[in-house]
């Protein structure tokens, strides 16, 4: 019998090299479209699929192998004495090889311009349904998807080595590829469609970015996914310019120190996140300035940790950033003296993410995995519900105000329940992570490496009774903002009235779990 191998591909790397070595082996090579044009240019002989169907191409190659012909050749059971029976009657060879790669659906709908007929045009419906047919007869059918593995499919041939195995293994490749492709779609038509972001059955799809030395832990094994989709301002876009592979912990903790450096706007701003939580957090006339208020809120905490900076690094920056252990510096970008200084630390890793400043669009998701599940919630992008309500009989000066957005900026990204206490532009001491807010204002009280008079508060819910309120007073700080809505609101503004303390709601809160 005749062996025969189908290659329809639109990604045509290394397709010629791999059609000469199946020729060479004896197979008869089928094709399609551009596919066989390029074999038949390279003066590889192929038949068109329209040679093996008996039938023409159809609505603009919509339809060409969606055939009997086709599909009975490569479904055939070579050992089921009834299915090869069927198939000589009906005059179908079989297809021993299945080589696809399918629309490029994914690049096109990541174009900026694109409009929605292009992307349905770039639906490939003949290449999954052969894919998948092939996979399914994997036991009789090599079914390739991937370029990378032309090679091994030619010496596997060759000698006839371990086949099944590696039929096996391709195939389930087929079912993964297949799956993201369909996911990939059904992603893109929910969000054009503007359809419930919470289907009854949602299938999720990521790209493997690198496998990572090991997870929290080192007897935790890992890996770092991506979403196919253009992520500008996310951490899969960032370039490591030096130092050690990121580990599982480096990149949930420079995630953390990405988010909340986008709530800082323009203004020269540094982050240090230790452990997945801000240790420090300044803004300044300059990144230098800035990058130092950070590192004075916790020079000890700060050791080990990563900072994110929204400006270009300068050398001063750069210097300073020397002076103590970091485990990652992430910037837009680096002056070249001061990559070269910062190179001269053998294990920092450096980052460059040009678009971190870009904001967290409203809408996008955000995922937690539990035992046996997952929760799934729209990322936290707002910020209040409307304006700020004064709630006490002294209102808050204009610069007290200013302060106390940047404190509730800082509070959003702190672990409940948070407090943040912060004056000109840098936090003084953070309270995360207590089981009673009280204690959370006193460990940021108690924390703070700077006397706290003049200083403001934000707190990330609302303060259910008034002893906060009270050791806040006792510390010096002068204006608290919070959401509201506790039973027991008036209390707690009533001992700020009785210290002339300033308090704004905000109306809405921002937990952090």
């Amino acid at each position: 019998m005749i062996k025969r191998a189908l290659l329809s591909v639109s990604d045509k790397t290394g397709i010629i090299d791999f059609a000469g070595s199946l020729s060479e082996l004896g197979f008869e090579l089928i094709s399609t479209g551009g596919t066989e044009k390029a074999i038949r240019d390279a003066g590889i002989t192929v038949l068109n699929i329209s040679e093996v169907t008996g039938f023409p191409e159809c609505l603009d190659g919509r339809v060409k192998t969606l055939h009997p012909a086709v599909h009975g050749g490569i479904l055939a059971m070579r050992d089921d004495e009834g299915h090869m029976a069927q198939i000589e009657k009906l005059g179908i060879g079989t297809i021993d090889v299945v080589v696809i790669n399918l629309y490029p659906f994914k690049e096109t709908v990541s174009k900026p311009d694109v409009v929605f007929e292009e992307a349905i045009e770039n639906i490939d419906i003949g290449g999954p349904t052969m894919l998948r047919s092939a996979a399914k007869n994997h036991k009789d059918v090599m079914v390739i998807v991937d370029p990378s593995d032309y090679q091994r499919a030619i010496t596997a041939l060759k000698d006839s080595s371990d086949l099944e195995a590696l039929h096996f293994e391709l195939a389930l490749k087929v079912f993964e590829h297949t799956a993201h492709y369909d996911a990939m779609i059904a992603s893109y038509l929910r969000k054009y469609g503007n359809k419930n972001p919470y289907p009854n059955t949602l299938t999720l799809t990521y790209e493997k970015v690198q496998d990572l030395r090991y997870g929290e832990n080192p007897h935790q094994s890992a890996a770092f996914y991506k979403s196919p989709f253009d992520q500008a301002g996310t951490l899969s876009e960032a370039v490591q310019l030096h130092g050690k592979e990121l580990s599982y912990n480096n990149i949930n903790d420079v995630n953390g120190a990405i988010a909340l450096i986008k709530e800082l706007g323009d203004k020269p701003a540094a982050v240090a996140v230790k452990h997945s939580s801000p240790c420090g957090v300044g803004t300044g006339y300059d990144i230098e300035h800035a990058y130092v208020k950070a590192h004075d809120c916790d020079p000890v905490s700060i050791f080990g940790g990563i900072v994110a900076v929204n400006k270009t690094v300068d050398l001063k920056t750069a210097e300073k950033m020397n002076d103590v252990f970091l485990e990652i510096v992430i910037a837009p970008d680096y002056e070249a003296d001061a990559l070269a200084c910062l190179q001269k630390k053998k294990n920092l890793r450096i980052l460059k993410l040009e678009a971190l400043s870009m904001s967290v669009h409203k809408g996008e998701q955000d995922m937690k995995k539990t035992l046996g599940g997952l929760l799934i919630q729209e990322i936290d992008a707002a910020l209040t519900s409307g304006d700020l309500t004064t709630v006490t009989e002294r209102i808050p000066t204009a610069k007290e105000v200013e302060e106390m957005l940047f404190a509730w900026k800082v509070c959003k990204h702190v672990k409940s329940n948070g407090i943040v206490i912060s004056r000109e532009g840098q936090t003084l001491g953070l309270g995360q992570g207590q089981v009673s807010r009280v204690w959370a204002a006193e460990n940021a009280i108690r924390q703070s490496n700077f006397p706290t008079k003049g200083a403001v508060m934000a707190s990330d819910a609302f303060f259910p009774f008034a002893d906060a309120i009270k050791a806040a007073a006792e510390a010096g700080i002068t204006a608290i903002i919070q959401p509201g809505g506790s039973m027991r609101d008036q209390d707690v503004i009533d001992e700020a009235n009785k210290y002339g303390m300033a308090m704004v709601f905000t109306g809405m809160r921002h937990f952090k779990h």
